[in-house]
C-alpha cells in the first residue's frame, strides 16, 4: 500500500488535475468574503502584495541562498508568486470571519503551497512520483554478479558485428539499486545509493561485455536511472538489445547541497567518483575496460561534473556527454565559492574550471565530447556552448546541439540523452557507421 502511494504520478494524470481543481475551489471560496468596491480593492492589493512577497522570496532563494543550483525554469516565477498571493488571501480570511471560514483558510494555505510545488515539478518533469518528490525511492535492488575472470582485452571488432541476440532476449532492460552497492572506502563521501541500468543484452546468459556510462543528475536531485534507462531502452530496441550499462551515481550527498564535484571541506566528491565509483564499476559490472568505451555523462549540475572529469581524466573517459551543464563549479555564486572554498585564491579556482583544464591538457587526440542544451534554456545554453567551444579548441571531437522546443526540464534532459547516444552508438561499437 505504501509503495502504491509513493508511485502515484504527480507529473500528469488524475492526481495532479484533482489538486489543481481543489486549490482553485479554495481560492474562489476565499475570494467571496464580501462585496463592494472596498472589498475588490482590498483583494487586489492583497494579491499584488502577496505576489511581490513570493517573487522576492524566490529571488533570494535563487540568487542569495542558491537553493536550486542555478536559474530556475520560467514557470517557477509564475507558480511561486501565485501561491504566495493565494496564501496571503487565506491569511486575510482569518480575521473577522466565522470559524468555518478560518478553518478553510488554514487548510487552504498548505494546499496552495503544495499545488504550486506540484505545478513547478510537473513543468520540470523530473520527479515523476510522490516518492521521487519526497526523496523516497521505491526502486528494488538488483543483484550484481561480478565477472568470474579478469576482463579480457577489449575486442577489436565492433560489438554489433559479433553479437547474435538469443531467442530469450528481454524486450527491455532492468533498473535497480546494485547489490552489493558502490562503496565509499577511499573517499568517505556520504553518497546516496547509486542506480544501475542493465540493457537487454546484459540480462541473458553469456552476456557480452558492454560499454560503460557513469552518469550524474542535477541539483536538487537524486541518482535516478529511469531517464537514461528509457532512452537506452529505445536504442536497444533498434540494435538487437545492445546498449551501454549505465551507472547513475550521487555527486551531492544531499539534494540541497552542491559540493562542487571536487575534494573540499564539503566532501571528497572527486575521490569518490574516481577512486570508489570507477574501480567498482570496472570490477563488478560486465563492461568493456577501454577509455573508448567509457563515457562520463551528466545533466545540469551533473553535466558540469561530466565536463570536469572528462577534461581532467582523458585516460579514463574517452567520451563526455554533458546535458544542459553548468559551465563550471559554483558558476552561479562564483564570488562566494572563491572566498569560502578557495580562500580567495583565484588561480586555484580557475584551475578547476573545465575550459581551463582543456586548454592546459590539450591536445585531446581521441576524446568525443557532446554538449547539449534546450533552445529555450537561456540560463544554461550559453555556458554549454562555451564549453563546447573550449573542447573543440582543445582538439576534442566536439558536438554542440540545441534541442528544439526544450527547456531545462525533462525535455532538455531526454532530448540531450537521445542526441548524445545517437552520436555515440557508432563510437561505442553498438551500431554501424
Amino acid at each position: 500500500m505504501w509503495d502504491l502511494l509513493l508511485d502515484i504520478d504527480v507529473v500528469e494524470g488524475p492526481f495532479l488535475i484533482a489538486m489543481y481543481v481543489i486549490a482553485s475551489a479554495f481560492f474562489v471560496y476565499l475570494l467571496g468574503r464580501g462585496d463592494g468596491w472596498s472589498w475588490v480593492l482590498t483583494v487586489i492589493v492583497l494579491l499584488i502584495v502577496g505576489a511581490i512577497i513570493g517573487g522576492a522570496a524566490l529571488w533570494i532563494a535563487i540568487n542569495v541562498l542558491n537553493l536550486f543550483g542555478g536559474p530556475v525554469i520560467d514557470a517557477t516565477w509564475l507558480w511561486v508568486p501565485a501561491a504566495s498571493a493565494a496564501i496571503l488571501l487565506a491569511i486575510w480570511n482569518l480575521w473577522h470571519s466565522r470559524w468555518w471560514r478560518k478553518l478553510i483558510a488554514l487548510v487552504a494555505m498548505p494546499i496552495f503551497a503544495f499545488t504550486a510545488l506540484l505545478g513547478i515539478n510537473a513543468t520540470y518533469g523530473l520527479d515523476r512520483t510522490i516518492g521521487a518528490l519526497l526523496g523516497l525511492s521505491t526502486v528494488d535492488t538488483i543483484e550484481i554478479d561480478a565477472p568470474d575472470e579478469p576482463a579480457a582485452p577489449d575486442p577489436t571488432e565492433p560489438l554489433y558485428l559479433t553479437w547474435t541476440p538469443p531467442a530469450d532476449l528481454p524486450a527491455t532492460g532492468a533498473i535497480g539499486i546494485p547489490e552489493p552497492g558502490v562503496p565509499n572506502t577511499a573517499s568517505g563521501f556520504p553518497a546516496r545509493p547509486a542506480q544501475v541500468y542493465l540493457p537487454p543484452a546484459a540480462l541473458v546468459a553469456d552476456a557480452p561485455r558492454l560499454p560503460l556510462v557513469i552518469m550524474m543528475m542535477g541539483q536538487p536531485g537524486e541518482p535516478d536511472a529511469s531517464f537514461i534507462g528509457e532512452v537506452l531502452d529505445g536504442y536497444a530496441a533498434e540494435h538487437d538489445g545492445l546498449a551501454p550499462i549505465a551507472l547513475v551515481v550521487d555527486q551531492l550527498g544531499d539534494p540541497m547541497d552542491d559540493p562542487l564535484c571536487l575534494d573540499t571541506a564539503m566532501g571528497d566528491v572527486e575521490t569518490y567518483l574516481m577512486q570508489d565509483v570507477v574501480p567498482w564499476a570496472r570490477a563488478n559490472l560486465d563492461v568493456l575496460q577501454g577509455r573508448q568505451f567509457t563515457t562520463v555523462a551528466g545533466y545540469s549540475n551533473g553535466g558540469g561534473c561530466a565536463a570536469y572529469l572528462g577534461a581532467k581524466y582523458p585516460e579514463v573517459f574517452g567520451n563526455i556527454l554533458a546535458v544542459s551543464p553548468v559551465e563550471y563549479a559554483g558558476v552561479d555564486r562564483s564570488e562566494q565559492v572563491l572566498d569560502t572554498v578557495f580562500d580567495g585564491d583565484q588561480a586555484a579556482y580557475d584551475a578547476v574550471k573545465p575550459a581551463n583544464i582543456m586548454a592546459a591538457k590539450a591536445p585531446y587526440p581521441d576524446t568525443a565530447a557532446i554538449f547539449t542544451a534546450g533552445e529555450n534554456d537561456a540560463g544554461f545554453a550559453p555556458g554549454a556552448e562555451r564549453l563546447a567551444d573550449a573542447a573543440r579548441g582543445a582538439g576534442m571531437l566536439t558536438t554542440f546541439a540545441l534541442i528544439p522546443d526544450a527547456d531545462h526540464g525533462v525535455s532538455g534532459l531526454d532530448g540531450g540523452l537521445e542526441t548524445g547516444f545517437a552520436l555515440l552508438y557508432t563510437r561505442l561499437g553498438l551500431a554501424a557507421p
